[in-house]
């Protein structure tokens, strides 16, 4: 499986063309603006899109999933618990950036826990890791040992708790059970910023660490 990336928006979020050559097939991770950037990638590579596949959906993740659609007839896929979240997500996109987006687009089918993903011949593991929004997920190439992890970690930090429907210890555990389970050696791709690894988070990052976990569980920070 080939990965493109993008950094898209006034946000910079990263966007992730997967496409198995064989088949021609391709899923899009996280369009979150610069349609135009996105669709020049995918007639580039010559990819058929089929699916746009969300970590979340917050307004700066989606914004291109319209214009995208439009161009490649991918259907669009989240988990359940993000719809309230995307319904917000043209009156955030109004109140950060001062653009009308229109009606979200909708949504084919909901992604959950343990869900299995394949192009190709990869698969995709999906588990859930609600805190930074109640139905953010990640996608697991256990063969190829990396992860797309949307917001839920960063290089060095986390993502934001203090939206409509975060929650810190939620997140915090989630990282915990559903991310550094993995082995050190796993690439994680998060939605903002540098890529990293599990072992680097879990060596370095302030928020993984048993102290921060034990705390989030008392309802304290760090």
């Amino acid at each position: 499986m080939n990965v493109h990336h993008l950094v898209v928006g006034m946000l910079k979020v990263n966007c992730f063309l997967l496409h198995d050559p064989e088949s021609n097939e391709a899923f899009l991770i996280d369009p979150g603006d610069d349609a135009d950037k996105i669709l020049r990638l995918i007639e580039q590579t010559g990819a058929n899109v089929t699916r746009i596949t969300n970590t979340h959906a917050h307004f700066d993740h989606v914004l291109a999933v319209p214009d995208v659609q439009a161009a490649t007839g991918a259907t669009f896929h989240l988990h359940e618990d993000e719809m309230p979240v995307l319904g917000w997500a043209g009156d955030a996109a109004a109140a950060w950036l001062g653009i009308d987006w229109g009606p979200a687009p909708a949504v084919d089918s909901y992604l959950s826990q343990g869900d299995v993903l394949r192009l190709g011949e990869t698969s995709l593991e999906i588990r859930h890791v609600p805190g930074h929004s109640p139905g953010s997920i990640i996608y697991i190439d256990h063969a190829g040992r990396r992860a797309w992890v949307g917001d839920t970690v960063f290089a060095g930090a986390i993502g934001r708790t203090d939206f409509p429907g975060c929650d810190f210890p939620a997140l915090i555990e989630g990282i915990h059970t559903q991310i550094l389970s993995l082995p050190n050696d796993y690439e994680l791709y998060p939605g903002h910023g540098p890529f990293t690894t599990v072992g680097r988070e879990r060596r370095s990052n302030p928020f993984c660490t048993e102290r921060v976990r034990a705390n989030a569980v008392r309802g304290f920070g760090l």
